[in-house]
C-alpha cells in the first residue's frame, strides 16, 4: 500500500493465480465500475474495488491470498444480501460490474473440473439501466439521456437528445439547440447521461455524465437503430435528424452493453416537439419545488401537494404532466373533460380507485421480463393487471355512452377484451402465491400440463414410495426393524442390525455397501433406480415449471396490447386523481384560452395550504392581469406573503396547463408559452457566482427569452447591492417587461419609487400587501389589494424574527434618524408625472430625495450628449461646424453641472 496515498497501486496481472487472471480479464472489461467478483456464496472485491467499497458500504477490509508478493485487498457481500449493498452504491453513483459463474459446479460422480469455474460479467449495473424494483423508486421515471452534436458540426449547430426509461421501455428523442440543453435536463431530470458535450452539462447533473463514452458514426448508427425495430431501412421510423439516430444509436448500444444483451422491450422512438410543451427553465422550477424540493426532498412540492394517485405509473405519469404541461387549448381542454366527467360519476370513480389500488406496474413487470429477468411474480403482475382491465371494462359499460369524453373512451377501447386468451391461459397456468425467484419453483398450478404432475408426484410422494419399498423388504427378510435411509455419501440404502446381517448377505440381489460394529448397509438395483427417479423427477419438475414459465411470459410479451394497456391504467389513474383533487375544498377546471386573459379568483398555494396547521386557513387572493393591465408591481413588507402570492400565480398556470384543477374559485387563463419564476435567494459558490450573480444571470434569462404570452413572476430585482444600483436595476428591467417585451408580469420590490411610473407605463398598476398596524406592531392579514406601500417594517420583522430587543430599539432609533436625514422620494422621478394616491391611501407622501434626483439629472444630460454625438458626422464637418458642435457639447456640461447643484 502506498503510505502517501493510503491506496493500494494499480496491480498488473503478471504471475496471478488461475483465478485471479480471471479477475483480471473481467476488470480489464470495466475499468471503471466495482467488480463483484462471484466466490461460492459471496461476491467479493479485490485490490482498489475493496477498498473503495469497504468505505461506501462500511464493511471490513481485509485481505486473501498474496499477489506478487503482496496481500490482496478483500471485502465481500452475501450473494443473499447483495441487491442492497449494489442499491447503495448506485446511490452514490458508483457503477457495479456483476461477475458470475456462468459453469455450473460438477456433479458428484462427474471428472473433477481443472481451474476455476468459468465467469462472466453478466450484468453492469449503473443508474441510468435500472429494472430491478429493489433498486429503482416505484414513483419517479429513471431517465438515461444521450446529447450527441456530429463532430462535421460547428459549435452552433442542433444537438441531437435521446432519452429511454429502461424499466418502461419508453424511448424519445429531439433537437435542440445549446441554449435549450439546460431547459431539457430539467424537464427530464436524467440520472445517467451519455456526452461529450460536458461544458453544455450543468450542475447538478455533471456529475451523472459517463466517462467511458462509445459514439457509432453516422451509419453504424442507422443500421444499429434500424435492425434493432426489425427494419430494413431507418426511414421507416419517421423523419429523425442523423443526430437523433446517432444518440438513439449510443443509448440502445449502452443498454445491451450494460445488461449483457439482454435488452429488454423498446418503444419504438416518439419525436418529442419542445414548442408543444411550457417551457420552464432550471432556475424557475426550482424556485416553483414542482417535483422536489430546494433540500432534495419530495415532501413539500406541487407533485405531492395535487398527488391523489394509487399506483407507480400513474405517479410517474402525473410527473410528467406537471413537468412537461401543455400549451394546447384542445389537448387541455380534453384532459379537463375526462377529470370532470368523473367527478360528476361518483360511484364509477370510487370502483374505478378500489380497482386501481391493486393494479400491479404493468410497465415495468414486462420490461423485466422482456430482459429474460424471469420473476414469476412480474408474469402473476400481468395477469392482475388484465383481471383489473376487465373489472375497469364492467364499472364503466353502464355509464358508458355517445357523450363520453375522448379519454374515458381511449380507456374504453383499449381495455375492452384486448387479451382474454392470454388472460384464461394465466388463470390456469399460474398458483395464486408466487414465489420470488424462478429457481424456487412451485410456481404452474396442478392440472394444468399432465408430465409436470406425474414428476411432481414422484418428487413429492418420494416418501410414501421409499415407506412401501421398506415394508415389502421387511416382510421377505422378516426383519421386522429393517430401514431404508438416505445417506450423504451412499444415497438410500437398506439399513438393519448387525445381527440381522448375515440373514441378508445370503441374497444375493442385495448389494453390501458399508459395515459397522452395529450396523449393515445394503444397496438394491430396485433402489437405486427409485433414487435415480426421485432425483430425476425433482429436476425434471423444475425444467418443465421453467419451460412452461418461459413459454408464458413470451406469450405476453409478444402480445401487442400489454404495453398500451400499461399507458392506459397510468392515465386512468391521473384523471381520477384530478377528479378527486377536484371534490377537495374550493379548486375548480379553469378556463384555458388562446387570448391573453389573465384572471384568477381566490387563488391559494397547494403546497403551502397542506402544510398549515389544523384550524389555520389560506388566506386566498385574486390575480388580475387583463392585456389593458398586464403587469402587476406589488409592493409590501417582508413576511406580508409576496412570495407565496407569486408562486401560487405560477403553480396555477402549471396546473391549468397540465389539464388539473387549480386551487381557486374561478380562473381564465390565456395559454402561456414561457413561464419565469424568480423568487427567492440562491448562490452558487461552486462556480464563483454570488447571490446577485445568479440574480441577474437569472433576470438577463427572462429579458433575453420573455415575450408577449410568457408569464414572470420576479421578486426583489436589484436588492443585492446599493440602493441606487437596485432601482436602476429594478426600473430598467421593468420599463423592459412592459414596454420591450410585453410579458404578463408580476413585478414584487421594495423600491416604493417604482409605483410613481403609472403614467409612463400605461399596462402597470400598483398592488400591496395589506397589514394592519396595532399597539406599535404589526398584523400580516395577506391580502393583496390595489395601491402602493409606503413603507417595509423590516424593523418590525426583525422584531418578529427574533431579533434581540436591544437591537431592535437601537434600529429603530438609528431608522428615524436616516429618515429625516434622507427624506423619502415623492416628487416624480425623471420624465414622468407622479402617482396620484389611492382614494383609500391617507398616508402623506414625503419630499424629494436630493441623491436620487442628481441621479436622473445626471442620466438626463448625458442622453442629450449621447444623442448629439450620434446626430454628428466628422467626416462631413467643416472646421467651423467641428467648433460649433464642440460648443455646444460644453454648454450641456454646464447645464449639468448646475441640475447637479440644484439638485443637491
Amino acid at each position: 500500500m502506498n503510505q502517501k496515498t493510503g491506496k493500494t497501486p494499480s496491480p498488473t496481472p503478471e504471475g496471478a493465480t488461475p483465478a485471479m487472471a480471471q479477475w483480471f480479464a473481467l476488470k480489464a472489461q470495466e475499468p471503471d465500475a466495482l467488480l463483484f467478483f462471484r466466490m461460492g456464496d459471496f461476491f467479493e472485491l479485490f485490490f482498489q474495488d475493496a477498498e473503495t467499497a469497504s468505505l461506501a458500504l462500511d464493511i471490513s477490509l481485509t485481505t486473501r491470498g498474496r499477489h506478487q508478493e503482496t496481500p490482496i485487498p478483500m471485502c465481500g457481500v452475501p450473494v443473499a444480501a447483495a441487491a442492497s449493498y449494489i442499491a447503495r452504491l448506485i446511490r452514490r453513483d458508483f457503477r457495479v460490474a456483476i461477475a458470475e459463474q456462468i459453469d455450473a459446479p460438477p456433479k458428484k460422480g462427474d471428472p473433477a473440473q481443472k481451474g476455476p469455474l468459468k465467469r462472466a460479467i453478466v450484468r453492469l449495473v449503473t443508474r441510468g439501466t435500472l429494472t430491478e424494483d429493489e433498486l429503482l423508486e416505484s414513483s419517479k421515471a429513471n431517465i438515461l439521456l444521450s446529447l450527441i452534436r456530429l463532430k462535421s458540426n460547428a459549435a452552433s449547430a442542433p444537438i441531437g437528445a435521446a432519452w429511454i426509461d429502461v424499466s418502461t421501455g419508453e424511448l424519445e428523442t429531439s433537437i435542440v439547440d445549446v441554449v435549450e440543453v439546460d431547459e431539457l435536463l430539467s424537464r427530464i431530470d436524467p440520472v445517467e447521461i451519455l456526452t461529450d458535450l460536458h461544458d453544455l452539462v450543468s450542475e447538478p447533473y455533471r456529475s451523472h455524465v459517463v466517462r467511458d463514452l462509445r459514439i457509432p458514426d453516422i451509419d453504424i448508427a442507422r443500421l444499429a437503430v434500424a435492425r434493432r425495430f426489425g427494419l430494413t431501412q431507418i426511414g421507416s421510423l419517421g423523419p429523425f435528424s442523423d443526430e437523433e439516430i446517432v444518440a438513439c444509436a449510443t443509448v440502445l448500444a449502452y443498454v445491451k452493453r450494460t445488461l449483457a444483451d439482454n435488452v429488454p422491450r423498446v418503444s419504438r422512438p416518439l419525436r418529442l416537439d419542445q414548442s408543444s410543451a411550457l417551457s420552464l427553465d432550471p432556475a424557475t422550477r426550482a424556485s416553483l419545488e414542482l417535483l422536489s424540493a430546494r433540500d432534495g426532498t419530495t415532501t413539500h412540492t406541487l407533485l405531492s401537494a395535487v398527488d391523489r394517485t394509487y399506483t407507480a405509473g400513474g405517479k410517474r405519469l402525473l410527473a410528467r404532466w406537471i413537468s412537461s404541461p401543455l400549451i394546447e387549448p384542445g389537448t387541455i381542454a380534453a384532459r379537463q373533460e375526462a377529470w370532470k366527467w368523473l367527478a360528476r360519476t361518483p360511484s364509477f370513480l370510487d370502483a374505478l380507485q378500489d380497482v386501481l389500488k391493486h393494479t400491479p406496474d404493468l410497465a415495468r413487470a414486462l420490461t423485466r421480463l422482456s430482459s429474460l429477468r424471469l420473476v414469476p411474480r412480474d408474469l402473476g403482475a400481468v395477469k392482475v393487471a388484465l383481471l383489473s382491465a376487465d373489472r375497469i371494462i364492467a364499472l364503466l359499460r353502464p355509464v358508458y355512452s355517445d357523450n363520453t369524453p375522448e379519454y374515458i373512451r381511449r380507456l374504453y377501447t383499449g381495455l375492452h377484451r384486448r387479451a382474454d386468451p392470454l388472460l384464461n391461459k394465466l388463470e390456469a397456468a399460474l398458483k395464486p402465491d408466487l414465489p420470488a425467484r424462478l429457481e424456487d419453483g412451485n410456481i404452474i398450478a396442478a392440472d394444468y400440463n399432465a408430465e409436470l404432475d406425474a414428476a411432481r408426484a414422484l418428487r413429492d410422494h418420494s416418501r410414501q414410495a421409499i415407506a412401501a419399498l421398506q415394508a415389502q423388504y421387511a416382510a421377505r427378510y422378516e426383519v421386522s426393524s429393517l430401514k431404508i435411509k438416505y445417506h450423504a455419501q451412499l444415497g438410500y440404502v437398506v439399513e438393519t442390525t448387525a445381527t440381522h446381517a448375515n440373514r441378508l448377505r445370503e441374497d444375493n440381489s442385495l448389494i453390501f455397501r458399508q459395515g459397522t460394529a452395529n450396523l449393515a448397509r445394503f444397496s438394491t438395483d430396485e433402489l437405486i433406480s427409485l433414487e435415480r427417479a426421485i432425483i430425476e423427477a425433482a429436476d425434471r419438475a423444475q425444467a418443465l415449471e421453467v419451460e412452461i414459465f418461459t413459454k408464458l411470459a413470451h406469450e405476453a410479451l409478444d402480445h401487442p396490447a400489454l404495453a398500451g394497456m400499461a399507458e392506459l391504467f397510468s392515465l386512468a389513474d391521473v384523471l381520477a386523481s384530478a377528479a378527486e383533487l377536484s371534490q377537495e375544498g374550493v379548486w375548480c377546471c379553469p378556463d384555458v384560452t388562446a387570448d391573453r386573459a389573465f384572471e384568477i379568483e381566490a387563488c391559494r398555494h397547494p403546497v403551502v395550504e397542506e402544510a398549515l396547521d389544523d384550524g389555520t386557513h389560506f388566506i386566498p387572493n385574486d390575480c388580475a392581469l387583463p392585456p389593458e393591465h398586464r403587469v402587476m408591481l406589488l409592493t409590501g413588507p417582508n413576511m406580508a406573503g409576496k412570495s407565496t402570492f407569486l408562486r401560487q400565480t405560477a403553480l396555477a398556470v402549471i396546473l391549468a396547463q397540465a389539464g388539473m384543477p387549480i386551487p381557486a374559485r374561478r380562473a381564465r387563463i390565456g395559454v402561456v408559452d414561457r413561464l419565469f419564476s424568480r423568487v427567492g435567494a440562491a448562490d452558487d459558490l461552486a462556480r464563483g457566482r454570488s447571490t446577485f450573480m445568479v440574480e441577474m444571470s437569472e433576470t438577463a434569462a427572462i429579458l433575453r427569452l420573455a415575450g408577449p404570452r410568457s408569464f414572470v413572476v420576479v421578486d426583489e430585482i436589484g436588492r443585492g447591492t446599493s440602493t441606487l444600483d437596485g432601482l436602476a436595476i429594478a426600473w430598467a428591467t421593468l420599463e423592459a417587461l412592459h414596454s420591450q417585451l410585453g410579458a404578463r408580469t408580476i413585478f414584487a420590490t421594495h423600491f416604493h419609487e417604482l409605483g410613481r411610473l403609472t403614467d409612463s407605463m400605461p399596462h402597470l398598476t400598483p398592488y400591496t400587501m395589506m397589514i394592519k398596524e396595532w399597539k406599535g406592531t404589526i398584523i400580516f392579514q395577506h391580502e393583496v389589494r390595489k395601491g402602493a406601500a409606503r413603507k417595509s417594517w423590516g424593523v418590525h420583522v426583525a422584531r418578529l424574527a427574533g431579533v434581540p430587543e436591544f437591537v431592535v430599539n437601537r434600529a429603530t432609533r438609528l431608522l428615524a434618524a436616516l429618515e429625516a436625514q434622507q427624506p423619502g422620494i415623492a416628487a416624480p422621478l425623471p420624465l414622468f408625472e407622479p402617482l396620484a394616491p389611492s382614494e383609500n391611501d391617507d398616508t402623506p407622501i414625503a419630499d424629494n430625495a436630493g441623491q436620487t434626483e442628481t441621479l436622473a439629472a445626471d442620466a438626463t444630460s448625458i442622453h442629450k450628449v449621447i444623442r448629439k454625438l450620434e446626430a454628428l458626422d466628422p467626416d462631413s464637418l467643416t472646421p467651423r461646424d467641428a467648433l460649433a458642435a464642440l460648443y455646444e457639447l460644453q454648454r450641456l456640461a454646464r447645464e449639468s453641472g448646475h441640475a447637479r447643484r440644484d439638485a443637491s
